[in-house]
């Protein structure tokens, strides 16, 4: 059986938890990796989010995706940067919460992933959940609980 206080942190909506999408490096479907992998690079990030011009997000970028596309046989290729499109190389399959989901499932989730990208109803992006939050809010529990 679940006490109260346990039920009363699982049942806690994300949006308290959330970091405000203005806060949040992103980048653009139809930017070029040369400008994602300075996005990538100057924040420090590993990924960020891709969204269009509405802030509708469509997946998730990181700088090994841009590595990648642009390994030859012999050597690293970084003319071919300009040429490639965020949307050519990111992850469309991006795992999501939606900011009326609990701090249980949003547990369930990050346990698979450093953050996870919060939409509003209309798929807006709306910001991040990162697994630090959901990490403090357990301990915060686990030491207040007698």
């Amino acid at each position: 059986m679940i006490s109260t206080n346990r039920r009363a942190l699982l049942d806690t909506p994300i949006s308290e938890f959330i970091i405000s999408s203005e806060k949040v490096a992103h980048v653009q479907v139809g930017n070029s990796a040369e400008h994602a992998l300075l996005v990538l690079t100057k924040t420090g990030y590993s990924s960020v989010p891709v969204l269009d011009t509405k802030y509708r997000l469509h997946g998730l970028l990181s700088t090994k995706m841009i590595t990648e596309s642009i390994l030859g046989l012999e050597r690293i290729e970084y003319e071919k940067l300009a040429n490639i499109k965020v949307d050519d190389v990111m992850d469309r399959g991006v795992t999501y919460l939606k900011i009326t989901d609990t701090f249980q499932k949003a547990l369930d989730l990050v346990i698979n992933h450093a953050f996870l990208c919060v939409v509003d109803h209309e798929g807006t992006f709306v910001g991040i959940l990162t697994r630090r939050v959901i990490l403090k809010q357990l301990k915060k529990y686990i030491y207040s609980v007698d």
